[in-house]
């Protein structure tokens, strides 16, 4: 473990791990979109804006492996998927809130 100048311990191990999820470029940006409501492939792509059907795909069957996010198949007619956050990606939540918080205030100037 590392300690910080605070005197906080941070697991590198864990540390490492979060990011290994998180870190991938949108798979915040789909968990906070799934923040709000379970939603469909088609309005997941349209709410992330830019990302590929491949990559949506891909990223969506990552964060279901993690346990993060849960895919719902309704037998129809018509049939429909759906995807929602499980209760441990629920849990993230308020990591990801505090982390844009921190961004705006720490990076806001380098990201523009």
């Amino acid at each position: 473990m590392a300690e910080t100048d605070e005197g906080v311990q941070i697991c590198d191990a864990a540390v490492t791990l979060a990011f290994s999820v998180l870190g991938k470029r949108w798979n915040g940006m789909i968990v906070a979109t799934l923040g709000t409501e379970a939603a469909s492939f088609a309005a997941l792509r349209r709410s992330v804006s830019g990302i590929s059907d491949t990559v949506l795909s891909d990223r969506l069957t990552e964060l279901a492996q993690a346990g993060l996010v849960a895919r719902t198949v309704e037998t129809g007619p018509p049939v429909s998927v759906s995807y929602e956050l499980t209760e441990s990606g629920r849990g993230l939540l308020p990591i990801l809130d505090q982390l844009g918080r921190w961004a705006s205030a720490n990076l806001g100037a380098a990201a523009h």
